[in-house]
């Protein structure tokens, strides 16, 4: 198949231009937006990848873990494309061989592969997804010189189907991801049991809250869980699963800061501390931009053509899904910018976003009662953050010395008129002894937790009456104004209780106005306006204050009894004081 037979497939496009210029030229409307160059980049890139695939593929050089499935078929585009440099190479053959190998001896007897759990069917799924694409490149190539890996891969897929009709999860996208690890072997081995075991899972019905969210509300895993749904709803015939993908990429844009990052203040799973970048988005915004004609849709797809890492996370690895999946070859509409300027407030989790351009606020009131650390709840105590550009406050806490009940969690967020609002009140008491009926001569009691949540013991607590009621309450308000941020932070109930504030900047910054950091890195903003400065933008916030620099287990005593910490990389700054403590910070 030469070049101009496989455009006639489709034609695959990609904005030229660098990040700020491609935005100018959308919102004049006059840039046409189309560059067949986008085929020859995508070759490139994968050729480039080969290149180091032939000379770290060897028998005993293979490390199994999912990036195999993904040089699998890395390697079989470059082979299976006429304008590729290793269209037909015999050395990627002797390769592929060498990697189903590698496949066979990593699988268990049940199908499934070790790739962090332990024969785990949601892992085999996450590898049969390029596995399969790559087989189906091969089977449509027949190259006779492909006849022993087309066999072996055949064999690895069967019988890991074996393992995903009958084999479990562990968390909410799990099911998905097996799903459209079914639907890609029932595209190449049509079986009635792939088809009835997704029909299994399917029938337990899909969620997504009102908002855009799947159960976990991770950008991480959203993108795997639009990603499974993509390929179910094309590969089932069943349009209708597109809808809440529509819907996820339609809440996704409020998430989106100007340079890539998707807030993840909000997840349910790891990436709530570790953050998440929106290219492994791309395809689904492209796919349907094309699909459904959305030219809102277009116009993100563009913009992430444009971020730092389209290249690496795309361009180098995606050349095998443009060519299994024939419409991302296709001309996207004509690109719509969607506002950069808006007011988001998200209900179901309570996270609030406000874009003016190039500076983003995010408020944050939305963890999940009551709080457990536990993979699955929200549990970030970041309750602000902002961006002016290139100049990143990565989040703001408030911890209190309130009988080491650590950071500030809010029950929600609320808005009046212009004006957000978080708030918690904390309530400890001091217990008396049992009630008689409810002693026991040998002490003991039930196993069980104290009123407010922060320790364990064999006490029976909820049966003992309570004394010396402690309260402490807090109270933090928003009021934005075109991109300046005034936070009024009141701690209020038992006094003489210390307060910190903390600001965490990104690492790598100039900060002036603060103290020296000490030998922990931690500066403080004694008094007057702080500013933090990075590549050219700078962040202003104050005033300050300090009444004491002793800020140990900030993160109070759930975490550090058992020497836990939730200290991040960056350029930590604070401002304290003491109960009762009223205190109003402008960032801007």
């Amino acid at each position: 198949m030469k070049r101009d037979d496989f455009l006639k497939m489709g034609a695959l496009t990609i904005a030229a231009p660098f990040f700020n210029s491609a935005l100018a030229k959308m919102a004049t409307g006059n840039e046409k937006f189309y560059d067949d160059d986008i085929l020859h980049r995508l070759v490139t890139a994968n050729d480039k990848q080969v290149a180091g695939l032939l000379q770290s593929v060897n028998e005993d050089s293979v490390t199994f873990s999912r990036r195999v499935g993904f040089d699998f078929a890395v390697l079989t585009a470059s082979y299976c494309f006429p304008d590729s440099a290793y269209y037909h190479n015999a050395d990627i053959v002797s390769k592929l061989e060498i990697i189903t190998k590698v496949l066979t001896n990593h699988q268990s007897a049940d199908g499934t592969v070790n790739i962090g759990n332990l024969e785990s069917p949601p892992d085999t799924a996450f590898l049969v997804e390029p596995l399969s694409a790559g087989a189906y490149l091969l089977a449509k190539d027949n190259s006779k010189e492909l006849g022993t890996v087309n066999e072996s891969i055949k064999l690895f897929l069967l019988k890991a189907g074996d393992g995903l009709t009958t084999g479990g999860v562990h968390t909410p996208n799990h099911r998905w991801v097996i799903c459209a690890a079914l639907s890609r072997l029932n595209a190449l081995y049509p079986a009635k049991k792939y088809l009835d075991r997704i029909a299994q899972w399917m029938s337990e019905g899909i969620f997504m809250d009102s908002d855009g969210h799947y159960p976990e509300r991770s950008a991480l895993y959203g993108g795997v869980e639009n990603n499974s749904l993509v390929t179910m709803a094309r590969l089932l015939n069943k349009p209708f699963l597109f809808e809440q993908v529509r819907k996820n990429l339609d809440m996704t844009w409020y998430y989106l800061e100007p340079n890539g990052d998707l807030i993840t203040t909000d997840s349910r799973r790891q990436d709530q501390y570790i953050g998440k970048r929106v290219t492994s988005y791309y395809l689904h915004y492209r796919y349907l931009a094309i699909r459904d004609n959305n030219k809102t849709f277009a116009g993100i797809a563009r913009l992430i053509e444009n971020i730092e890492g389209f290249d690496k996370e795309i361009l180098d690895r995606s050349l095998f899904q443009f060519m299994e999946n024939s419409l991302l070859q296709k001309e996207m509409p004509q690109p719509v910018l969607p506002s950069v300027n808006y007011e988001k407030l998200f209900p179901t989790s309570h996270l609030l976003r406000i874009r003016r351009d190039k500076t983003t606020t995010t408020l944050f009131g939305g963890v999940d009662w009551p709080l457990i650390i536990a993979s699955g709840r929200s549990d970030s105590p970041n309750f602000f953050s902002y961006r002016k550009g290139n100049a990143i406050l990565k989040y703001m806490r408030l911890s209190s010395g309130f009988f080491s009940m650590g950071y500030f969690y809010s029950e929600g967020l609320e808005k009046k008129g212009n004006v957000y609002k978080l708030h918690k009140k904390l309530t400890v008491p001091y217990y008396q002894p049992l009630p008689a009926n409810k002693r026991n001569s040998k002490g003991d009691y039930t196993l069980s937790p104290s009123i407010d949540d922060r320790f364990w013991n064999k006490m029976d607590f909820k049966n003992r009456p309570v004394s010396n009621t402690k309260d402490l309450e807090t109270t933090i308000t928003l009021v934005e104004t075109n991109g300046s941020n005034e936070l009024s932070i009141r701690v209020n109930g038992l006094a003489g209780v210390p307060v910190t504030i903390e600001f965490c900047f990104k690492e790598g910054g100039n900060l002036s106005g603060v103290t020296a950091p000490d030998s922990k890195g931690n500066s403080f903003l004694e008094k007057g306006v702080g500013t933090y400065e990075f590549g050219g933008d700078t962040i202003r916030f104050g005033p300050g204050g300090v009444v004491s620099k002793e800020i140990n287990a900030l993160e109070g005593e759930r975490y550090t009894t058992h020497f836990g910490s939730l200290r991040t990389e960056g350029m930590h700054v604070f401002i304290t004081g003491i109960t009762p403590f009223e205190h109003r910070v402008t960032i801007s």
